[in-house]
C-alpha cells in the first residue's frame, strides 16, 4: 500500500486578485507535493478560496456586483495565477461550495452535540481586514498592526466555543511534538500565546448576511474562520465520502503564513478535540514577503501581480527565486532588482550556462548520454552527497538548502570543465573527451532530475536536450 501525503495551503480570501505573497505559500506547497510524488507516494494537493464574510460583501458591493458574482470572478484570477505557475493541485475547494456547505453543517452540528456550544452577548473589537475580533492590546496605535485600520466596536449575541476546555490538552500535544508546530520560534509563539487568557471564541456573527447558516439557529451566520478552518475536512469527503476523508485525515502538513498561526495551531486543533476527530500531524509557518520592510497586503495597496511576473520572466524563475532568496519560516522582502540579479548570475551564467557548454562540446565530440550504471568514483560521490543534502533539506522543509546543494553540483561540474578543458580534449583526446563529457551529461541528467520540483519546465527541457544530445536554445538568456 502506498504512503499518503496530504498537504493543504490555507484558502485564500477572495477580496481581490492573488498577489505574489499568496503565490509563495502555493509555490511552496507544490515543491513539496511534487517531490513525494517522485517519492512514489500517493499526494493529494489542496488549495482553494475563502468566500465568505463581511469584507467580500463589502467588496462586492463597491463594484457593483453580487457576492457570489464577485467571488465567481476573483477565483478564476487565482486559478489563472496558479496556472500560470505549473500549480498542480489535486483539488481546489472553495467555500461556495455545496460539498463544503454541507460538510459545516456537519460539522457544528456535532460540536452542538459535543455540548462544548452556547449562547452569549459579545462587545468588542472586530477587524474587517482580518474577519477577527481583536483586543486592545493587539492595536498599534489603536490600529490593526496588518491592515493599519482601526478596528469597529461591535455588540453582538453569538454562539461561542469553550475553548478553554480544550487548552491544557492542546498545549501537552504541542509540547509534546504529537502536533507539530514548526519552525521551532512558531512553537514557542504558540505555547507563549497558550499562557495568555485566550477566552471563549465566536463560531457565529448576527448581523453578517454572506456566509453559512448556522445549521441550528438560521439567524445567526457561520463566522467566516470556522467554516473556512473545515476546508481541510470537507475537501477530501467528511461529509458524504469516508473511505476518501479515512484514507487522507489526518493531514500531514498544513503549510500557512504566521498571521494565522493562532487560528491554525490553537483553533483548529480544538475544534477538531471537540468532535473527535485526529489532528493534523504537522503545522509549518513561513515568514512574510515583504516590499521595502513592509508586509505585502491587498489591503495596504503594496501587492505584486504573479501573472505579471511570470509573463514578463517565466514560471521557473519565479518558482525558484522565491525559495531560494528567502528561508522558508523566515520573512523576506521581494525585490526586482534581487530576482533579476539571482536570475543572471544563477540561472543565466550558472544553470543555462553549463548546460549550453556540454550540450555544444558533446554533440562536437559526438558524445551521447549514456544509460550505463557505470561512473566515475569522484561524480559518483559528489552526486550521492548532493542527493543526501537535498533529501534532508526537503523534508526539513528548507528550500534554499536544497538549491543550494543542487548548485553545488553545478558548481562542481563548472569546476570539472576547467580542471579537464574539454574543449581541448575534443581536438587533441577523443577518448578522453568523450570519458568526461559523458559523465557531465550524466551529473546534468542529475541536476535536472533534483530541479524538477522546483522547475519542472527547465528540468523538463534540459532532459529533453540532453537526450536527443542538442543545445536548442538558451535556457535562460541574459536579461
Amino acid at each position: 500500500m502506498k504512503k499518503k501525503f496530504y498537504i493543504t495551503t490555507p484558502i485564500y480570501y477572495t477580496n481581490q486578485a492573488p498577489h505574489i505573497g499568496t503565490a509563495y505559500t502555493t509555490v511552496a506547497a507544490d515543491v513539496l507535493a511534487r517531490y513525494h510524488r517522485k517519492l512514489g507516494e500517493e499526494v493529494f494537493f489542496l488549495t482553494g478560496t475563502d468566500e465568505h464574510g463581511e469584507k467580500i460583501a463589502q467588496a462586492a458591493e463597491k463594484a457593483g456586483k453580487t457576492p457570489q458574482e464577485f467571488v465567481d470572478k476573483i477565483v478564476k484570477s487565482f486559478k489563472k495565477a496558479w496556472e500560470k505557475l505549473n500549480i498542480e493541485y489535486s483539488d481546489f475547494i472553495r467555500t461556495t461550495d455545496e460539498r463544503h456547505k454541507k460538510g459545516v453543517e456537519k460539522f457544528l452540528l456535532k460540536l452542538k452535540e459535543s455540548g462544548k456550544i452556547y449562547q452569549d452577548e459579545y462587545r468588542g473589537l472586530y477587524c474587517i481586514g482580518c474577519e477577527k475580533f481583536i483586543t486592545k492590546k493587539e492595536l498599534i496605535n489603536g490600529k490593526c498592526p496588518d491592515h493599519q485600520k482601526e478596528p469597529k466596536l461591535i455588540s453582538e449575541t453569538n454562539y461561542f466555543f469553550k475553548l478553554n476546555d480544550f487548552l491544557p490538552q492542546v498545549k501537552k500535544l504541542i509540547e509534546s511534538d504529537k502536533l507539530i508546530i514548526e519552525p521551532k520560534e512558531r512553537k514557542k509563539e504558540v505555547l507563549s500565546l497558550l499562557k495568555q487568557d485566550l477566552g471563549n471564541f465566536s463560531i457565529s456573527r448576527q448581523n453578517v448576511k454572506w456566509g453559512i447558516d448556522l445549521p441550528f439557529d438560521k439567524e445567526q451566520k457561520t463566522y467566516v474562520w470556522v467554516e473556512a478552518l473545515q476546508n481541510y475536512i470537507t475537501a477530501i469527503g467528511y461529509k458524504d465520502d469516508s473511505k476518501k476523508f479515512n484514507k487522507y485525515w489526518p493531514a500531514d502538513l498544513h503549510l500557512i503564513a504566521k498571521d494565522i498561526v493562532k487560528f491554525h495551531a490553537i483553533f483548529w486543533p480544538a475544534l477538531l478535540l471537540a468532535i473527535g476527530l485526529k489532528l493534523p500531524k504537522k503545522i509549518f509557518v513561513h515568514g512574510y514577503l515583504t516590499i521595502n520592510g513592509q508586509k505585502m497586503s491587498k489591503s495596504l495597496g503594496n501587492v505584486v501581480d504573479p501573472i505579471y511576473l511570470v509573463d514578463k520572466y517565466g514560471a521557473d524563475t519565479i518558482r525558484y527565486f522565491l525559495l531560494k532568496e528567502i528561508s522558508f519560516g523566515q520573512d523576506g522582502d521581494f525585490s526586482i532588482k534581487r530576482l533579476e540579479e539571482r536570475y543572471n548570475s544563477d540561472l543565466a551564467n550558472g544553470l543555462g550556462n553549463l548546460v549550453s557548454r556540454v550540450l555544444t562540446l558533446s554533440e562536437k565530440a559526438g558524445v551521447i548520454l549514456s544509460n550505463s550504471e557505470e561512473s566515475d568514483k569522484e561524480f559518483n560521490s559528489e552526486i550521492r552527497l548532493v542527493q543526501e543534502k537535498y533529501n534532508k533539506a526537503m523534508e526539513e522543509i528548507k528550500f534554499n538548502d536544497a538549491l543550494e546543494s543542487i548548485w553545488q553540483l553545478i558548481s562542481f561540474c563548472d569546476e570539472c570543465i576547467e580542471k579537464n578543458k574539454p574543449w581541448e580534449l575534443v581536438e587533441n583526446n577523443q577518448d578522453k573527451a568523450k570519458e568526461v563529457l559523458s559523465q557531465l551529461l550524466t551529473t546534468i541528467r542529475e541536476i535536472a532530475l533534483l530541479l524538477e520540483p522546483f522547475m519542472p519546465e527547465t528540468s523538463e527541457e534540459i532532459l529533453k536536450q540532453i537526450k536527443q544530445n542538442k543545445k536548442t536554445e538558451a535556457l535562460f538568456p541574459r536579461l
